[in-house]
């Protein structure tokens, strides 16, 4: 089976590093030229890692950090952040039983309706509703 690159369903790293390096740029009034300046890179190559069109080096991104003046966790943060409302606005469904370390949920005690009184098992079954 060959690799179609078109038919990526996940987003590529690079470009969504190279989105934020860019919004964190903007943000603060600064042009490419600068940046790139500060961070001793060529404003063409500073493009292309902002247009995702390039992979940077753990060099680079330290360098690109102490030019905007952020720390390497930060970037790094806000590029997660992306990512996931990236997933979350794709739908992505996340089956409980899944984030459980206990393994498989088994059947067990239903959850009462809203405003009902529980029924007093003391089980310790935690449900949860997660809404988009």
């Amino acid at each position: 089976m060959t690799f179609d690159p078109r038919q990526r369903t996940r987003p590529l790293l690079r470009t969504t590093l190279g989105e934020v390096l860019r919004r964190t740029r903007l943000d603060q009034g600064r042009t490419l030229a600068d940046v790139a300046g500060a961070a001793r890179v060529s404003m063409p190559y500073l493009s292309e890692l902002e247009r995702g069109r390039k992979e940077a080096s753990s060099e680079i991104l330290a360098a690109l950090c102490d030019a905007l003046g952020i720390e390497l966790s930060e970037l790094l943060a806000d590029v997660r952040r992306e990512l996931v409302l990236d997933r979350a606005q794709a739908g992505v469904v996340i089956r409980l039983n899944s984030a459980t370390q206990a393994g498989p949920m088994t059947a067990g005690p239903v959850a009462p309706a809203p405003g009902a009184a529980p029924s007093g098992s003391g089980s310790g079954d935690v449900v949860g509703l997660l809404a988009a």
